[in-house]
């Protein structure tokens, strides 16, 4: 009698097992089961929010639930993404605009609330495009030799950038210390005020991505001058780099990574990590991203870590050479 009620507990504890490891491996198959919400650390309308509204537009197509992207501007981009940092991390708060210039150049330059490489935990790369130096449609100055000129002769130099210490903001530094020119910058909460901003004749010069610039171009608002990369962008192949017009200034431009809190269990994070890049196969984003002057860039997990570090370093390494500070 004793053998067969060790027995009947052996398998009733047995099959509790099982069913609890199929409950465990049954929950993390539903992820996700409610809509994800999608940080922006930016404004509406520049570049890292119109790549996200890309994205969530095809999400779907791929994944059961909705995103929903949530702007979240302020302290230049610091404020989204430490609102990210602080979340639970169960895959349904993610982060887009990781790398984009923040979180790799102000921490060289201030203290921040949080370690941007250590704090946050890198998924994917979805873009990388270049920065654009522009000036209003209605300026004399059609050349970086023009604007060099133009502070020479004791002109103020001002210039609309998206945010304080990010990527834009580090260009104009840059060539004012390479031009040996005096620019003063402006910030502002993201691409879209800066470019509307400068569209409005409100400041000399202003630096924005193809897909906050183009429209302003077309419309024959703005005329680029200069591109910040080591060779031409071909969406825009008529603008010479900085270098070319004898300026030594190139960056990696601004780059669109997504992130989550860390802590965020690894299935996870390889379920967003693999549906990303499904979307970024897929013909519809393509074009839809060539529709907004966004190249499609994607790195997995491993890899976007990895360059994030890289691009941090060369930030830093710039910053120093250049004596850059706030």
């Amino acid at each position: 009698m004793d053998h067969l009620r060790k027995a009947t507990l052996f398998f009733a504890i047995a099959m509790l097992s099982i069913l609890m490891a199929g409950g465990l491996c049954f929950g993390a198959e539903k992820y996700p089961t409610k809509p994800i919400q999608v940080i922006v650390p930016f404004s509406a309308g520049g570049s890292s929010d119109l790549t996200a509204r890309t994205v969530e537009k095809f999400w779907t197509k791929y994944s059961p639930q909705p995103m929903l992207v949530v702007n979240k501007p302020g302290a230049g981009g610091v404020l989204g993404e430490e609102y990210v940092v602080r979340s639970k991390p169960d895959g349904y708060t993610i982060y887009v605009g990781q790398g984009s210039g923040h979180d790799v150049v102000m921490p060289h330059l201030q203290k921040m609330p949080f370690d941007p490489l250590k704090d946050i935990t890198p998924v994917a790369r979805l873009s990388i495009h270049s920065i654009v130096i522009c000036v209003s449609g209605k300026s004399p100055i059609n050349s970086m030799k023009d604007l060099i000129a133009y502070g020479n002769k004791g002109n103020k130099i001002t210039a609309a950038v998206s945010t304080a210490a990010g990527s834009v903001d580090l260009v104009m530094r840059a060539i004012s210390k390479r031009a040996n020119v005096p620019i003063t910058t402006v910030p502002f909460a993201g691409g879209s005020e800066a470019t509307t901003a400068l569209a409005g004749g409100h400041l000399t010069i202003g630096g924005g991505h193809p897909s906050e610039v183009m429209p302003h171009l077309k419309a024959n608002r703005f005329k680029a001058i200069g591109v910040a990369l080591d060779n031409r962008d071909p969406v825009i192949p008529k603008v010479p780099t900085l270098k070319e017009q004898g300026i030594d200034v190139a960056t990696w431009g601004s780059v669109k990574g997504v992130a989550v809190p860390n802590g965020t269990p690894p299935e996870i994070i390889e379920y967003i990590a693999s549906t990303l890049k499904k979307i970024s196969e897929d013909p519809e984003y393509k074009k839809a991203m060539a529709s907004i002057y966004q190249p499609i860039d994607y790195l997995g997990t491993k890899e976007w870590a990895a360059f994030l570090q890289r691009e941090y370093k060369d930030y830093g390494d710039l910053i120093k050479e250049l004596d850059i500070k706030l």
